[in-house]
């Protein structure tokens, strides 16, 4: 699977995990120590929605649009505003033409004590990333592969916080990657807050990587559940589909997000749904 980012920024798939990035974050905030993030292939930061490749693709308007126009009860309403404020800062006027993508997202809501290491290769992107930071102090952009970069950057000096592995999914031995290169920062810091996303294409891929990645968390702590699996299908998958289902694994999540979730995604599956309602699902990964 090719996931170019910019033919996919604000879609569905962004919308689910970004605003999962966001209940973390807030959650870290309820202590006053420092914490850092550390985003393993973070991307340009910013997309231009008026692109010929976001045109293109076009799937931030079945994704980010609805979700700016749809009506949420209280409870959802609360849990999401954090993201939306967000995206409506990068859009001061009325029309929707740009998305932030997870470095962005993440420095909006680190505090002065907070940091942010964003990793990116591809040269375009990197450049664009390092002018979207503007040279801020609180963040860094190295140019360092992703699976690299995992074991050398934990356990960080704050002892808190989070790291998103989020690859573009365009190696077939992306999935093994993304396991080893959890197990490998995992058994240096096995107290941090891990997120690890990926396209919902073939069930038993998925399955597996769940699997493998909740006995590594179990085997570090064998009487908890660590590990939390959240999905979002916006539509049945088929053979012809493209990208119509995705899921998060988090290690080590926060005690509130489950609960969180469910009160959120059930309120996504209406305007995310194509041709009919999505469907989500949260609960504690098996083995």
């Amino acid at each position: 699977m090719n996931y170019r980012h910019i033919f996919h920024a604000g879609n569905f798939a962004d919308v689910v995990k970004h605003i999962v990035l966001t209940r973390i974050l807030t959650y870290l905030h309820d202590k006053q120590s420092a914490f850092r993030v550390i985003d393993t292939h973070a991307g340009a930061g910013l997309y231009d929605l008026t692109s010929d490749e976001a045109q293109r693709g076009g799937e931030w308007r079945s994704g980010i649009a609805r979700i700016m126009q749809a009506r949420f009860s209280d409870a959802a309403s609360a849990l999401v505003a954090p993201y939306l404020d967000i995206v409506r800062a990068f859009n001061p006027q009325r029309d929707l033409t740009a998305y932030p993508g997870s470095p962005l997202i993440a420095r909006a809501l680190l505090r002065p004590q907070d940091r942010l290491v964003a990793c990116e290769t591809e040269p375009g992107a990197r450049k664009t990333l390092i002018a979207n930071l503007r040279r801020d102090e609180q963040a860094r952009v190295v140019d360092l592969d992703g699976w690299t970069a995992l074991p050398a950057f934990v356990p960080p000096n704050e002892r808190r916080g989070l790291v998103l592995i989020d690859p573009p999914f365009e190696q077939k031995d992306e999935f093994a990657n993304l396991a080893a290169g959890f197990a490998s920062a995992f058994a240096k810091w096995p107290q941090g807050i891990y997120m690890l996303w990926y396209p919902v294409k073939e069930r038993r891929a998925t399955d597996a990587l769940a699997a493998r990645v909740t006995q590594i968390a179990r085997d570090a702590h064998p009487t908890e559940e660590r590990c939390l699996r959240v999905e979002f299908s916006v539509a049945p998958q088929t053979p012809q589909s493209g990208l119509v289902s995705a899921g998060l694994l988090i290690v080590n999540p926060p005690w509130t997000l489950a609960s969180e979730l469910k009160i959120v995604l059930h309120e996504l599956e209406k305007p995310l749904g194509q041709g009919g309602a999505g469907r989500y699902r949260v609960e504690n990964a098996k083995t």
